[in-house]
Order: C-alpha cells, then sequence, then structure tokens
C-alpha cells in the first residue's frame, strides 16, 4: 500500500507544480523554491511529517521533501548542538543530496555536449 500511497501523493504534488507552470505566470524557479519553502513551513507546523509517514518517497523525493529534510535537520541540530545547529543543520542534512546532484550534473556535461540553438 505504501507504493500506492507514493505514488498518488507523488503524482499529486508535481500535478499541482505543473498546474501552477502552466495557469499561472509564475515562473518555474519561483514555484520550485516556493515549494521548498512550503516543505519548511509545513514541517515546522507539524503537517509534513504525517504526509512522509503515510507516502514515504512520495513525499520526501519532491522539493517539498528537501524543504521538510531541511527543517528536519535544523530541528535535529538545534536539540543536539543548540542555536549552533541553526546554522549548520541545513547543510549536514542535505550534504549528500547536494553532492550526488553535483556529481551527477558533472558526469551528464562530460559524457554529452550541448548543441547551440540557431
Amino acid at each position: 500500500m505504501i507504493y500506492l500511497w507514493a505514488f498518488v501523493i507523488g503524482g499529486l504534488l508535481c500535478a499541482v507544480a505543473q498546474l501552477l507552470i502552466d495557469l499561472t505566470k509564475l515562473t518555474p524557479a519561483r514555484i520550485l523554491v516556493g515549494y521548498v519553502v512550503s516543505g519548511v513551513i509545513l514541517t515546522a507546523v507539524g503537517l509534513y511529517r504525517p504526509l512522509v509517514v503515510l507516502a514515504g518517497c512520495g513525499a520526501t523525493t519532491p522539493l517539498l521533501g528537501f524543504g521538510y529534510a531541511i527543517a528536519e535537520g535544523v530541528r535535529k541540530a538545534v536539540g543536539e548542538e543548540g542555536l549552533l545547529g541553526a546554522l549548520t543543520g541545513a547543510l549536514t542534512a542535505t550534504s549528500a543530496g547536494i553532492t550526488a546532484t553535483l556529481v551527477f550534473a558533472l558526469l551528464i556535461a562530460l559524457i554529452f555536449r550541448p548543441k547551440r540553438k540557431m
């Protein structure tokens, strides 16, 4: 059942983003930032954790999940290190994903050469 919920919740989050792209004048960059900030806010008020428990990676993979990871990392680090954790928690929690993104982007850039538009 977790696979069904992951598909439904992840699909709904992506469908909402696509509708925002298609039906509003918001740029994709603003929508992406809005999703990350929304993930942080929903986690801070305790609304996103139940969604993560229900949908698993369907809720943690989209950009709302990145905001969730930032908020949870800060919460955990502040509990362990105090106020300094507010500065280090987000980077610690998301460093693996950021590193993987950079490495894969570099590999793709080395393998494929972009063509100039005419």
